[in-house]
């Protein structure tokens, strides 16, 4: 089994289809428009690997408690990273000898003004796996503010990837912030910012990135008064590189998904989408996270029974990679029936591969999530939702070049 969140250093930073994840993680979105994913931040009652701190915890100190523990069984793989950062660094640690908690090592204190991920696997009595997967936020020092961004630093990325900021707090002063922030790249295109509200900035070109790309993301916030009183703490130069061009078409109506890469088709996959109550959402979408397993909770975003618990509970979805904030996937689908697939759309708003259990590098799920980078692009057409939003996940390739301009603020 492969590590929990592949290629990890890459992100930045779903019996029915699909749920949502664990805590929060995600959920699948759906139904003409209605967004089942990221309620809410709070443990299902039928998760057994605690994290502390919360899942989305803000402000937490650097001498706080970190643990990861079990009621039973035993904790097979933890890592905790720094990540969206100019240097992503491993959080050192050790799982107890009994197998049901992990601790950093003795001495080891958070950063400040940090974003940290947390991802656990862990195999009950009966040596099956559950997943979890939490993110949480160091203290920044008082009157500052700090931009926290994707994608990581050094990393290879697709074609579609947009830089994205999110600010810990509102930015009042847009101008002077946008202006700090440069995105230069080799060979050199226009890129432009667009806000989405006063807590995020994001960067493309107006069209996507040529495979082999340098692009260099230079952070000159350090002393840039964000709003008043309010002043930046960053000054360092970032970069990535744009890979090989990967443009996944999803056919929600044909229940078919081509993958072309540099422009020529590869192969055409049949899938599930959502169903006709839970649709999938058209438009173009970009991956944004990587799992070989997570684990997929209905309670979290609202399908419940009448006692409260999910109406499924699936503890290791294969191949699950992230296309919206909201929560729409494309991941491993092994409780389906493979006649399933190209002929029926069963899920909760998730396009759904055929897999096996434990997934397999020879499934139509593994052979594309070995073959998949974060900034990778899907498009879904021919489903009877509307299209995605421009700031849900990295959407803003569904806004045509004069829109995005608009949102600049130092147009």
């Amino acid at each position: 089994m492969r590590h929990v969140l592949k290629r990890a250093g890459l992100g930045i930073a779903a019996a029915v289809a699909c749920a949502g994840l664990m805590a929060g993680l995600a959920g699948c979105t759906g139904g003409a428009g209605v967004d089942f994913g990221m309620g809410g931040k709070g443990r299902s009652p039928e998760d057994t690997i605690r994290v502390m701190p919360r899942d989305g915890a803000k402000g937490v100190a650097p001498g706080d408690r970190v643990e990861v523990r079990v009621p039973s069984g035993r904790l097979e793989r933890v890592r905790v990273t720094k990540v969206e950062d100019a240097q992503p660094a491993r959080v050192p640690g050790a799982i107890s000898e009994d197998g049901l908690r992990w601790r950093p090592a003795p001495g080891v204190r958070l950063a400040l003004a940090a974003k940290y991920s947390v991802d656990a696997v862990a195999l009950d009595a009966h040596g099956r796996r559950s997943a979890r997967h939490t993110t949480f936020t160091t203290v920044v020092p008082e009157h500052r503010f700090i931009g926290y961004f994707k994608p990581e630093n050094r990393s290879t990325v697709g074609t579609g990837m947009i830089v994205s900021f999110s600010f810990n707090r509102p930015i009042e002063n847009r101008a002077a912030v946008e202006r700090a922030i440069r995105v230069t790249s080799r060979p050199p295109v226009e890129v432009v910012g667009h806000w989405f509200g006063k807590e995020r900035l994001d960067f493309r070109p107006r069209a996507y990135w040529s495979p082999g790309t340098e692009v260099t993301v230079g952070l000159r916030l350090r002393d840039v008064e964000g709003a008043p009183g309010v002043y930046g703490i960053q000054h360092k130069d970032v970069g990535f590189t744009v890979g090989r061009s990967q443009v996944s078409l999803v056919d929600a109506e044909e229940h078919t998904m081509e993958v072309r890469r540099d422009g020529r088709l590869l192969t055409t996959v049949p899938i599930t989408a959502g169903a006709p109550k839970t649709t999938t959402y058209n438009g173009k979408m970009v991956v944004t996270e990587l799992f070989d397993v997570t684990r997929m909770n209905g309670a979290t975003v609202g399908f419940k029974d009448k006692s409260g618990k999910g109406e499924y509970d699936i503890k290791d979805v294969p191949h699950a990679m992230r296309l919206t904030d909201s929560g729409t996937f494309l991941h491993g689908n092994y409780w389906a029936p493979a006649s399933t697939f190209g002929t029926a759309n069963v899920s909760h708003g998730c396009v759904g591969l055929r897999d096996v259990k434990g997934g397999s590098a020879g499934s139509p799920a593994g052979w594309f999530f070995d073959r998949t980078l974060i900034g990778d692009v899907v498009e879904v057409v021919n489903s009877t939702d509307r299209k995605v939003s421009p700031d849900n996940g990295l959407g803003g390739w569904n806004m045509d070049w004069t829109r995005w301009k608009a949102g600049s603020a130092l147009r």
